[in-house]
């Protein structure tokens, strides 16, 4: 069971997981509504509290996950904050439009940054395994692309001359931060 009603982050889990055995459900496939504050200090606690509510609303084992963007020139901003930067009620472009403002006057060279994904696979109470990605790359002065959701249109990973909305979801899940810790959590379930 997914602990996200993020329709992209559910559609980018599924397709990460496509060549499993199991069968991954949504929140929305069993009808289960769960409103959980994102209130940990870090994305490892977010993804824990996530995981751990929603196996206790439905006993399901649970994968959850947390991601940031952190900007180093920033101190790590936005961070654990990332999708709620411009408020608690941000929209995408919200979050996007802040993160250009703060960085309107750092040479492109100075925007160095990197998304940190943990994966949370609750299997029982209290017996949880996490899994971390990280995908470094820095942030440009405009935004390029349409696909993908968040600060995609923002993040150019390093190795890439595209953006990760200029990317088609199977490129992105080549190298993204969210696949590189599911696929440590594939290896660690298939190898159970």
């Amino acid at each position: 069971l997914l602990a996200t009603n993020n329709k992209h982050k559910i559609e980018e889990i599924k397709n990460l997981l496509s060549d499993t055995e199991t069968k991954v459900l949504s929140l929305d496939d069993i009808n289960l509504k769960v409103d959980i504050t994102e209130d940990g200090n870090t994305v490892e606690e977010n993804a824990i509290k996530k995981a751990e509510e929603i196996y206790k609303a439905s006993g399901f084992p649970v994968i959850s996950d947390d991601t940031g963007l952190f900007v180093d020139v920033l101190n790590g901003a936005p961070g654990v904050h990332s999708s709620r930067y411009a408020g608690e009620n941000a929209t995408y472009d919200d979050n996007c439009r802040k993160l250009l403002e703060e960085l309107k006057h750092i040479p492109e060279n100075l925007r160095k940054a990197k998304f940190i994904t943990v994966v949370c696979y609750y299997e029982n109470i209290n017996v949880y395994f996490l899994f971390e990605g990280i995908c470094r790359g820095k942030i440009i002065t405009e935004k390029k692309g349409s696909g993908g959701f968040g600060y995609d249109p923002l993040f150019i990973p390093d190795g890439s001359a595209k953006t990760y909305a200029e990317l088609s979801l199977y490129e992105k899940n080549l190298i993204s931060h969210r696949a590189m810790a599911l696929n440590k959590f594939k290896q660690f379930y298939k190898n159970r």
